[in-house]
C-alpha cells in the first residue's frame, strides 16, 4: 500500500497551526505511518484561489490523499476533490452554497466523505451540509456544538480514525 498523505486545510479566519488541526494532525500520526501536511491560506482570501493553491499541491505529492477541510476549507478540499482522486474527504463545518464562492452545485468523485457540523453554526448553516450529504449519500454527523466545532475534538478524532481505516480496508 502506497504512503498516506492527510492534507489539512484551514478556514477563512484562521490559520494552519490552529488548535483543531494541530490536534487531528497529532492523532492522526498515532493511527498510522503517513504525511500530515497543513496548507497555508493566510495570504489568500479568495476560496477559489485557495483551491488552485490545494490542486498545485496535490500534484506534487505521491501515494494516498485524504483531504480534511475546516469551513472554507471543507469547500476548498471538497472542489478540489472533484479535480483530483482522493480516498477520503473529512469536512467540519464546510462552507458549502454560500454567496462569493464560484462553485455552487459542489460535486465530489470521493466515495469515502465524512461531514461534521454542529447543530449551532452561526456561520455557516448545517442544512447546508444535510443538502450535500444527501446528494453525495456521506456519512453526516450533526453534533452540539458551534461552528468551531471546539467541543467535539473526541468526535472529530473518531471521523478520522474511521476515515484511515477504510482506507486501509481497501488499500
Amino acid at each position: 500500500m502506497s504512503k498516506l498523505n492527510i492534507i489539512f486545510s484551514h478556514g477563512k479566519e484562521s490559520g494552519p497551526n490552529g488548535s483543531k488541526i494541530t490536534r487531528m494532525m497529532k492523532h492522526a500520526q498515532s493511527l498510522c505511518d503517513c504525511y500530515v501536511h497543513s496548507i497555508d491560506y493566510q495570504d489568500l482570501k479568495s476560496p477559489d484561489d485557495r483551491v488552485t493553491r490545494l490542486i498545485e499541491y496535490l500534484t506534487t505529492l505521491k501515494g494516498d490523499i485524504i483531504l480534511v477541510g475546516s469551513s472554507m476549507g471543507g469547500y476548498v478540499s471538497t472542489v478540489a476533490s472533484s479535480k483530483k482522486s482522493v480516498q477520503g474527504l473529512m469536512l467540519l463545518a464546510p462552507a458549502f452554497y454560500l454567496e462569493g464562492y464560484d462553485v455552487s452545485d459542489i460535486k465530489s468523485s470521493c466515495k469515502n466523505i465524512t461531514i461534521i457540523h454542529g447543530w449551532n453554526d452561526d456561520i455557516v448553516p448545517y442544512k447546508n451540509s444535510v443538502k450535500f450529504a444527501h446528494q453525495h449519500k456521506a456519512k453526516l454527523v450533526l453534533v452540539d456544538d458551534g461552528h468551531r466545532l471546539s467541543e467535539s475534538s473526541d468526535e472529530l478524532n473518531h471521523k478520522i480514525e474511521n476515515i484511515i481505516n477504510k482506507r486501509k480496508a481497501h488499500g
